[in-house]
């Protein structure tokens, strides 16, 4: 399913404070840089419009949330939905996610990586241009903390498959833990409007969830 076209955004809606490009950022990215406060930091990769950083940022103010979006007009409008909400615990930034991962995350720095529909690049000579490739999982792995989280969905079985295979084989990350479907509760009470679209079409969402036990190394190559 493609994208389909964004609301406008509100004109007069300030919503700078909550966008930022991935070399506006720090080096190594630390949350107090980011959020001005120290509180265990999630990271989303694809934030799309947006739904899940602010429903997660307004559940879990004790926790600070950012996403990263490589099309700009999704960035653009995910921090307005932030902005409108006024989630100081929340921000967005426009760029490239796995050089977000591979360069600004300190190690040990996350307590969760969330992953939700990627591209699933359907032709098998484009497979190389997945995100969830060997590289980015050791990035992963050298990002969470001590008991951090990847959470990945996905309404693909055959990328959902290789990819539980690929973590198996190239990590040393527990699971997969099954996250079992529950009952929305409005209109919107879903992890993201991808999520919302596929299950509202009857189609099947694919769900795992790995964790970074005590004791695992992270690599510096």
């Amino acid at each position: 399913m493609g994208r389909r076209a964004l609301r406008k955004i509100d004109p007069h809606l300030d919503y700078g404070p909550w966008l930022r490009t991935v070399d506006q950022l720090p080096q190594p990215c630390s949350t107090a840089a980011v959020f001005g406060r120290e509180a265990p930091l999630e990271v989303e990769l694809g934030s799309g419009k947006g739904l899940f950083l602010a429903t997660a940022a307004a559940a879990n103010p004790q926790r600070n949330f950012l996403g990263v979006e490589v099309a700009q007009r999704y960035a653009r409008y995910t921090a307005a939905r932030l902005a409108g909400q006024r989630l100081a615990n929340a921000a967005v930034v426009h760029g490239d996610g796995l050089r977000l991962f591979r360069e600004f995350l300190p190690a040990a720095g996350l307590a969760a990586v969330h992953v939700y529909f990627p591209d699933p690049w359907w032709k098998a000579r484009h497979r190389k241009r997945r995100v969830l490739n060997a590289p980015f999982l050791a990035d992963v792995v050298r990002v969470l903390e001590d008991g951090g989280r990847l959470h990945f969905w996905t309404d693909v079985q055959e990328y959902y498959d290789s990819t539980l295979e690929l973590i198996a084989a190239e990590t040393p990350l527990s699971g997969p833990q099954g996250v079992p479907p529950r009952v929305a509760e409005h209109d919107l009470d879903f992890r993201t409007h991808f999520e919302r679209r596929t299950r509202l079409a009857g189609e099947a969402v694919y769900r795992a969830e790995f964790v970074k036990r005590g004791g695992v190394a992270a690599s510096t190559s």
